[in-house]
């Protein structure tokens, strides 16, 4: 008598996804769309910012490595009374200041002016975002250049004329920062008008033609009307500009690097500093780690602003 066996069916992957429902596979779809892009986010973005924070936790040198060990937040409080680290964050905090605002105002100027749906607008608006099609470290290097008062086309006259520091704009630490910010207001402005110009078109026409049929002069019309649906738009190119000018590193490393003394010194590059100068690795990271504090505050506000305003305009 022969004995027969039983086996068990062997596990079929896909007759098990031809049992799923149809929202389960499409479920499945999308996370595996979704994966790549996961696991990139991981390994750029969290793994570094989990690394960061462990390094900022102990007292790391490359150059002594073996005398590794845990300090908790010794490298935080050490920042607190470190004289260098407040001019580093004064200058960033008046760098970004400086940047935004102005960035802002010619922006808003530029966007009115550009407005009117025009050929002669559009061929304006292509030429004036050529800036923002350079990176900023060809930009530091490019007004660099320029404004050296050795040989640089515009530095030089400068010079010459007692307009500038017989060294130059960058080695004056009366000049130097507020040249940073020209350079930075220079390459980001087409941006920020770029921003506002698409706001100012998204206005509803009929509200604006209703305020010029009314008698209400082209002051009022921007004041009481334009200005405040343009808020939303105006606080996204706010938050932008602030995050990005909060973290500004290239144009200062490549023309001033941090000088003259400590006068351009930001959060940025004295972590660099401190990092790749001094091996400094736990500090370092103390420090990109305020830094990236700050930049979430920051981003935080203007997005809670952002908000609020949108949904009063939508209200109206």
């Amino acid at each position: 008598m022969a004995l027969s066996t039983s086996t068990a069916p062997s596990a079929n992957p896909f007759a098990v996804f031809g049992s799923l429902t149809f929202t389960q596979r499409r479920k499945l779809f999308l996370a595996a769309l979704a994966m790549p892009a996961l696991i990139y986010v991981l390994l750029l973005g969290v793994y570094p910012l989990v690394k960061g924070i462990w390094y900022s936790l102990y007292d790391y040198n490359l150059i002594k490595p073996a005398r590794t060990q845990f300090i908790g937040i010794d490298n935080y409080r050490e920042l607190f009374i470190d004289s260098d680290m407040r001019q580093a964050l004064l200058n960033t905090v008046v760098f970004t200041l400086g940047s935004v605002f102005f960035e802002l105002v010619l922006g808003f100027v530029i966007a009115l002016a550009l407005w009117r749906d025009e050929l002669f607008n559009r061929i304006c608006l292509t030429l004036i975002l050529i800036p923002v099609t350079i990176t900023p470290l060809v930009v530091g290097l490019i007004f660099k250049g320029l404004l050296l008062a050795d040989y640089g086309l515009v530095g030089y006259y400068l010079a010459q004329w007692g307009i500038s520091d017989p060294r130059g704009l960058f080695a004056s630490p009366d000049t130097a920062l507020a040249t940073l910010i020209f350079i930075d207001v220079w390459e980001w402005t087409p941006l920020v008008a770029l921003i506002l110009l698409a706001g100012l078109k998204a206005l509803p026409t009929d509200i604006l033609e209703a305020a010029s049929v009314d008698g209400a002069n082209p002051l009022r019309v921007f004041r009481s009307i334009t200005l405040p649906l343009m808020l939303p738009s105006v606080l996204l190119a706010l938050t932008i500009r602030s995050i990005d000018a909060f973290r500004v590193f290239d144009s200062v490393f490549v023309t001033t690097g941090g000088g003259p003394g400590n006068a351009t010194n930001t959060l940025m590059v004295y972590a660099v500093k401190e990092g790749l100068s001094f091996f400094n690795i736990g500090k370092a990271s103390a420090i990109a780690n305020v830094s990236l504090l700050c930049t979430a505050m920051i981003a935080a506000g203007l997005i809670f602003l952002i908000r609020h305003y949108d949904k009063k305009a939508s209200i109206r």
